[in-house]
């Protein structure tokens, strides 16, 4: 399985691993009378795994394609490696490496065909493109598939093809929402194994998940709920109290959901 040869933490350009890399400062997000996201500050140690979890609609998908410059906050700041996604969207582009939750493969061309039109669009050519295509795809044990059409690939497969061609640019923050939501256990283990592998070699990941064993991988978790962070802590201090993950973010959330309804109604 080919490595990444560091390519990540050998950049001097960026900040020292464990130093912030991508930095949210008060960061709000409307939809006319819609408060997607509420206020949210938090920051992602370079060559880190910083996860984003919580209930359904709570606002993730959101706060990812606002650091993603898909779309803008409505106030607040987000900073990457010292460029504001905003106002420096352009330089901030090549920088990210983004997985939405439906990615968008070509189900009618190959593996192969698939990862090269991605290196048509980031300008990659010659050796340089023969080495990232035998690097990737062999990581994410595609190869002896590349012929096969996209279409017909597994649910976990197609994740791991969606990853690859992300990858090929070599990002250097990584931004992922909810990439594993419906794959088979083994290839939810085999995709994390990817991660864990660019996170070794200094990449910085920013990850939603709607399963906590995958939480328990990252070194950071956020819990949102009604478009609010909870909590920032590691897995460790989350579950302090608690016999696991699970039961420490329900009780988080539903004290949250009764003082709401105490504040509301007296009860």
């Amino acid at each position: 399985m080919p490595g990444y040869g560091n390519d990540y933490s050998r950049n001097t350009d960026s900040p020292p691993l464990g130093t912030p890399l991508v930095q949210l400062e008060d960061v709000s997000k409307h939809f006319g009378s819609i408060e997607a996201v509420n206020h949210v500050s938090l920051q992602v140690a370079a060559g880190s795994i910083f996860g984003l979890v919580g209930s359904d609609g709570a606002g993730k998908s959101t706060l990812l394609r606002m650091v993603a410059t898909m779309i803008k906050p409505s106030s607040g700041k987000i900073v990457i490696d010292g460029l504001d996604v905003a106002s420096q969207k352009t330089r901030v582009k090549p920088l990210i490496g983004y997985m939405p939750q439906r990615f968008g493969l070509y189900q009618d061309l190959t593996v192969g065909e698939n990862i090269d039109f991605f290196m048509d669009i980031f300008g990659i050519f010659g050796a340089e493109r023969g080495k990232r295509r035998e690097r990737y795809l062999g990581f994410s044990n595609l190869l002896p598939f590349v012929d096969r059409l996209a279409g017909a690939l597994s649910g976990g497969m197609k994740q791991k093809l969606g990853l690859a061609c992300v990858l090929v640019h070599q990002p250097k923050v990584l931004i992922l929402d909810e990439p594993t939501n419906g794959v088979d256990p083994v290839s939810r283990e085999e995709f994390w194994d990817i991660l864990t592998e660019m996170r070794q070699e200094g990449m910085t990941i920013l990850i939603s998940t709607a399963y906590l064993d995958e939480g328990e991988k990252c070194d950071h978790l956020a819990l949102m709920h009604k478009s609010r962070i909870l909590e920032i802590a590691n897995p460790e201090e989350f579950r302090s109290h608690y016999p696991n993950l699970e039961e420490a973010m329900i009780h988080r959330i539903k004290g949250v959901d009764e003082g709401l309804i105490h504040d509301r109604f007296g009860l």
